[in-house]
């Protein structure tokens, strides 16, 4: 069969070991012939996660940065970026036929298939009951409603799926487009039953009640749900289980990932069967002797971030890089300022394999949603709304904002609150979110300020790939894409 569309027509699953995220699962086995034991069931979640950032080129090892980031005022198309696509969407030209948004829609629905199977398979065998299945089944839950906000977020309306495909009917094939609200109470019911994971998980990068509540209030304050938005924050900052480090440096060091900061972080271990994050490759000079890159990544220089931050601002030197020490010739060399949180210096020749996670949501994230959304809620800053965004201030070692602005008004507040999210959440997945959800007046004023004077209204979502469309009449296009 050549005809594929965003559902499988038969489901096939990966099995690997259950006690290790690296595993690079070679064998696979059709699913109602899979589910016999808890390792089973094991390896078929480990399977969502090997969909989201296993290999290169996956969700969230880099797809989502070569997708929506280079849309934004903080990035371009390098000088390497050798796709069209690419350039394309980093001058906002970008159509339905673009190579990327096909891509961002097959891998997030190749994953919800993963999960669906997963959870319809685990939660009706009654051989599998222990509290080791159930925690699985919420597990699954946790990665459908990651993939589900990725989704609604992108491009609005998309059809929502939430059982095993098991015959090919049109009906079941061809599914319409949801709205929005119906996604989103999905997104909400599943990270609901997510909070009930464990606090703490024995392998690093599993979800926790932690993460659940995390990401839940990130989707309240995306949908402007003020106050749960808040509450489910401060929830998680009251929990005590999560802290800053002292040092921002540490966030993106090897010797100290999934720490105390790290909720849910994309896991990528460099040097082993190619699991190497990415950005580090798409940011690296290629001017110093003994440190390969490709600049595929370039920090948009129009869009001001570099110069947005203080000299002193201990974010600066990690987020970029202007100084590097070649391990070939040991002479230091300057640069043009890069993206350099996640360069690993173990491996400057092959910068793709660096073994620095990507924070899909860490603990500073969770202060600056609850200061933004206490903010709306209140109908301005709290006490408490100044101390979420000034611990995140005084790690990075600038003055506090309750101490050079006491008084701001809520659309004051709103702004610096937002602007420190650009500078503490910089090559995090972030930028794009937060241009879109502002809304398309917002979206397009800052990137015509940046210069990308291609920015129209319509590009607060993406358009579904004009494949799908072909493949699936009913389907139906974001309504402003139509127009174009």
């Amino acid at each position: 069969m050549k005809k594929i569309s965003i559902l499988s027509l038969l489901i096939l699953f990966t099995i690997s070991a259950c006690n290790s995220l690296d595993e690079d699962p070679k064998a696979f086995i059709a699913a109602n012939n899979f589910y016999k034991t808890t390792e089973d069931a094991e390896a078929a979640v480990i399977a969502i996660h090997n969909a989201m950032n296993s290999g290169t080129h996956t969700l969230y090892n880099r797809l989502i940065q070569i997708s929506t980031e280079m849309a934004t005022d903080d990035y371009e198309a390098g000088p390497r970026a050798r796709n069209a696509h690419v350039r394309a969407l980093s001058n906002l030209t970008h159509d339905a036929s673009n190579d990327r948004m096909l891509e961002l829609w097959r891998q997030s629905y190749d994953g919800i298939n993963r999960a669906n199977v997963a959870i319809d398979n685990i939660s009706k065998n009654p051989n599998l009951s222990t509290q080791k299945d159930k925690d699985l089944v919420n597990e699954a839950k946790f990665l459908r409603a990651v993939l589900y906000f990725n989704l609604v977020r992108w491009f609005g309306d998309v059809p929502l799926v939430l059982h095993e495909t098991t015959t090919l009917t049109s009906e079941a094939l061809n599914v319409s487009n949801t709205p929005e609200a119906v996604v989103y109470t999905q997104i909400e019911t599943d990270l609901l039953d997510a909070e009930a994971l464990p606090e703490v998980q024995q392998i690093n990068g599993r979800p926790t009640s932690g993460a659940a509540k995390s990401i839940l209030s990130k989707v309240y304050l995306t949908q402007k749900k003020w106050q749960q938005a808040a509450e489910k924050s401060k929830e998680v900052i009251d929990s005590e289980v999560y802290d800053l480090f002292e040092d921002f440096a540490d966030v993106f060091n090897v010797a100290t990932k999934n720490g105390k900061e790290h909720i849910f972080s994309a896991q990528f271990k460099g040097l082993t069967n190619w699991n190497g994050n990415m950005l580090a490759s798409t940011s690296a000079p290629t001017s110093v002797p003994g440190i390969a890159g490709d600049q595929a990544d370039a920090l948009h220089t129009a869009g001001g971030l570099f110069e947005s931050f203080a000299e002193d601002d201990t974010r600066k030197y990690v987020t970029f890089g202007i100084k590097y020490v070649s391990p070939t010739d040991g002479k230091t060399y300057t640069t043009i300022p890069h993206f350099y949180k996640y360069f690993d210096l173990a491996t400057p020749a092959s910068p793709g394999q660096s073994s620095k996670n990507t924070p899909i949501i860490r603990f500073a994230e969770v202060l600056l949603i609850y200061a933004e959304a206490a903010n709306e809620y209140q109908n301005g800053p709290s006490a408490l709304a100044y101390e979420a965004i000034d611990r995140v201030r005084k790690r990075a070692h600038i003055p506090l904002i309750s101490e050079i602005s006491p008084a701001l008004s809520k659309d004051d507040f709103r702004e610096v609150v937002f602007n420190e999210r650009r500078k503490e959440l910089v090559y995090e997945y972030q930028r794009w979110f937060d241009l879109a959800r502002r809304g398309p007046d917002y979206f397009v004023a800052r990137l015509k300020a940046a210069g990308k004077t291609n920015a129209q209204p319509k590009h607060v979502h993406f358009p579904i790939p004009q494949r799908e469309l072909d493949l699936n009449p009913n389907l139906d296009q974001v309504p402003a894409w139509k127009l174009q």
